[in-house]
């Protein structure tokens, strides 16, 4: 009678144990962190294929996306899919490709992030030489590996309630462990800087 007190006493802790882990897990996965896979390479060098990725989810509850952040977001052309590219444009802003560059705020971006520099090509919304400015609640992403990418370049601008989180930790391979560096200091350098402080 003793032994099988203590067996179903261990079995209810067990499953206590159990439903708290879980639940704590629920809810980390549904408001703070969140594992994506890397498909595809959109965003070489920064990322390659298959690797593994945190998302945060909790900061841009707090604050606004920035320049030089890599998000994930729902695909606008499928929202059953998400997709991982990098901030280049924040509401206000002023875009345009031209040249194989792009402009922003009228400075000419020195991107050394990016697989093919000088190479940018335009879209079907991005036109050459034809200048976009930034909506509020919207932002203008693009891969980093610019001639194989499908962005902002062809199908448009992402909204703010499209984007899931900010990609902030790459946990998969383990020589690539660690956090993920951005390019918030070459989107937001000299006259640039200045053009976003005053919107």
């Amino acid at each position: 009678m003793w032994f099988l007190r203590n067996l179903w006493l261990f079995i209810l802790d067990f499953i206590e144990t159990i439903v708290v882990s879980l639940a704590i897990f629920a809810l980390v996965y549904m408001f703070l962190f969140q594992p994506h896979q890397v498909d595809g390479q959109s965003m070489e060098p920064t990322f390659h294929n298959n690797e593994y990725i945190l998302t945060d989810k909790l900061s841009y509850r707090l604050h606004a996306p920035k320049r030089g952040d890599v998000v994930v977001f729902h695909s606008p052309q499928d929202q059953r899919v998400d997709f991982i590219k990098r901030i280049v444009g924040v509401p206000g802003d002023t875009l345009m490709i031209q040249g194989g560059h792009v402009y922003l705020n009228g400075e000419k971006l020195a991107e050394t992030y990016i697989n093919d520099p000088g190479k940018v090509l335009p879209g079907k919304f991005m036109k050459e030489g034809q200048s976009l400015k930034v909506p509020s609640d919207n932002y203008l992403v693009m891969g980093d590996n610019r001639l194989h990418s499908s962005d902002s370049r062809e199908w448009g601008l992402v909204t703010k309630q499209g984007i899931v989180g900010r990609a902030f930790f790459r946990y998969w391979p383990v020589p690539a462990f660690g956090v993920l560096p951005t390019a918030e200091k070459e989107l937001t350098a000299g006259a640039v800087q200045g053009a976003m402080s005053e919107n």
